[in-house]
C-alpha cells in the first residue's frame, strides 16, 4: 500500500490562511444596500434531486419574518471539500456551512467554524435527538441535519428458514450461518450461494466507504475505537482492533469470489438482492420496504441493525450544519440553523424527501418495517469519532484494510502500517499546537 504522505505543517499553514481569509470576508459583508435586507450565505451539498427549490419554498416565511434573503448554494459532492478549501483560502465562504465528520478537524483547528455551545439551551437538549453527535473536539461545532441512514445487516429470510436459523444476534451466530449458507445449490460443483455479499472495491465511491460499510461496525462491536480518548494517538491496532479485523478476514471464505472487484453497493444489489447470499450490508432508508419491493420483488428480507460481540455498533452518518466564524450576524445564522433543523421545517421537508426525524416533535415518516432503527435501536448506530488528521488517517487505514482483506498483507502488518502512519501525523500535529 502506498502511503498518502501529507505534511501536517502544510495542513496547519492552510488552516491559518483559511482563518485569515474568513476574517476578511466577515469584515466586508454588508446588507443589501438598496433594500436594507440582510443576506445569509448557506452552502450545502445536493440533499435531494431539487434541494434549492425544496428548501427555497420552505424558507419563504422565515425570510419574510427575519427580513433576510437566504442565498443557498448547492455544491456537487465530488467537489465539496475542495470548494470549501479554495473559497476559504480566498477569503470567501458561507455564513452557514454543511460538513461531514471527516471535514471538521481541519476547520476547527483553523478557527473557521464557531463553537455553538453558548447557543444550546436546555430545551434544545430535550428536543433535538442527535445534538450530542455534533459535539466534538471540546465544542458544539456541528448541528446535526442529515442522519438516520445507518448501514445495517440485511438477511434473506428464505435462506435462513431453509437452514433452520433465525436472525443472528452475535458474531458467533453470524459466522455460523455464513458457513452453513455458503454452498453449491445446483450440484454443478461450484458455490452459487454465499453467506455474506460483500464488496471492497472503492475506485468509484471513495476509499473510506468500505470503513463505513464494514470496518467500523466490527471495530465498535468489539469495543474498539479509532483514537485514544486524548486524540494524541490511535487505538485501532490494539487487541480489540486486531480481533475485529481478524474476524472480518475470516469471513472471506463465505463471501462472493469477486468481493475485491465489486463496490459495497454493487455487491448488495447483484449478490444479496439477487437472492444469492444470506446476508448483505447497505445504507438503510426509511423507505426500504417500498423500494426493495420494487427493486427486488422476489426477495424475502429483514434486517438486524447491529450484531453484538462486546457491544453494539454500526456506522450512521451525522452530517451537520456549521456556524462559520466569519459570519457577521451569528445570532441570525443560529436562528436559521435551528429553524431548518426544527420540527416545522423538517416535517414539511421530509414529506417531500423522507428522512429521519431530527426532533422529538417531528413524526416518523416512512415504512413501518424500518421504524425500529430510530426508536428501539437508536443507540446502536452513530458517527465516527472526530479527531485530528482524520481524512489522512482514515484513507490510509482504508488502504491497509483493503490489503488485509485481499490477502496482500497480514492483519498485524497492515494495522501496524496504518498505526505508524497515523501516530506520525498526530505527533507532528500536537508538536505544532
Amino acid at each position: 500500500m502506498k502511503k498518502r504522505i501529507v505534511s501536517v505543517l502544510l495542513v496547519a499553514a492552510m488552516a491559518v490562511s483559511m482563518f485569515t481569509g474568513c476574517g476578511s470576508k466577515s469584515d466586508s459583508k454588508k446588507s443589501d444596500s438598496k433594500s436594507g435586507e440582510k443576506t445569509l450565505e448557506v452552502w450545502v451539498p445536493p440533499l435531494d434531486d431539487a434541494t434549492e427549490k425544496n428548501w427555497g419554498d420552505l424558507l419563504k416565511d422565515w425570510e419574510k419574518e427575519n427580513d433576510c434573503k437566504v442565498n443557498l448554494t448547492v455544491i456537487p459532492w465530488d467537489k465539496y471539500e475542495e470548494t470549501y478549501t479554495t473559497a476559504l483560502n480566498s477569503g470567501e465562504g458561507p455564513d452557514v456551512g454543511y460538513m461531514y465528520n471527516e471535514m471538521f478537524p481541519t476547520y476547527i483547528d483553523a478557527g473557521a467554524v464557531e463553537d455553538m455551545s453558548s447557543y444550546v439551551t436546555d430545551e434544545d437538549k430535550k428536543e433535538y435527538k442527535y445534538l450530542s453527535n455534533g459535539n466534538m473536539m471540546d465544542g458544539q461545532y456541528g448541528w446535526p441535519l442529515v442522519t438516520g441512514v445507518p448501514f445495517v445487516l440485511y438477511y434473506n429470510e428464505d435462506i435462513l428458514n431453509a437452514l433452520g436459523e433465525k436472525a443472528p444476534e452475535t458474531w458467533d451466530d453470524f459466522a455460523r450461518i455464513c458457513q452453513e449458507a455458503t454452498k453449491d445449490t445446483d450440484g454443478d460443483g461450484k458455490v452459487d450461494q454465499y453467506g455474506f455479499a460483500c464488496g471492497m472495491n472503492t475506485s468509484d465511491i471513495g476509499a473510506m466507504q468500505i470503513l463505513n460499510a464494514y470496518y467500523y461496525s466490527a471495530l465498535w462491536q468489539n469495543g474498539g475505537q479509532v483514537y485514544n480518548d486524548d486524540l494524541k494517538s490511535v487505538s485501532f491496532a490494539d487487541e480489540a482492533g486486531k480481533e475485529a479485523v481478524t474476524w472480518l478476514k475470516g469471513l472471506t471464505s463465505y463471501m462472493n469470489e469477486d468481493f475485491m472487484s465489486l463496490s459495497w453497493s454493487d455487491a448488495f444489489s447483484n449478490v444479496f438482492g439477487a437472492g444469492k447470499a444470506a446476508f448483505g450490508i447497505t445504507r438503510s432508508s426509511q423507505t426500504d420496504g417500498t423500494t426493495f419491493a420494487e427493486t427486488y420483488p422476489d426477495l424475502n428480507w429483514n434486517f438486524v441493525t447491529s450484531l453484538k460481540n462486546k457491544d453494539f455498533g454500526t456506522f450512521g452518518a451525522t452530517d451537520c450544519l456549521t456556524l462559520m466564524s466569519a459570519c457577521e450576524d451569528k445570532d441570525l445564522a443560529m436562528d436559521f440553523i435551528k429553524y431548518v433543523t426544527g420540527s416545522e421545517f423538517m416535517t414539511a421537508y421530509h414529506a417531500k424527501c423522507p428522512g429521519a426525524a431530527l426532533t422529538e416533535s417531528e413524526p416518523y415518516v416512512g415504512d413501518e418495517k424500518m421504524e425500529k432503527i430510530y426508536t428501539e435501536d437508536k443507540d446502536k448506530w452513530h458517527g465516527i469519532q472526530v479527531g485530528p488528521c482524520g481524512t489522512q488517517i482514515l484513507n490510509q487505514l482504508a488502504a491497509d484494510f483493503q490489503g488485509i482483506m485481499s490477502g496482500e498483507t497480514s492483519v498485524d502488518k497492515g494495522l501496524k502500517e496504518a498505526e505508524d502512519y497515523a501516530n506520525g501525523l498526530l505527533d507532528e500535529y500536537w508538536a505544532n499546537k
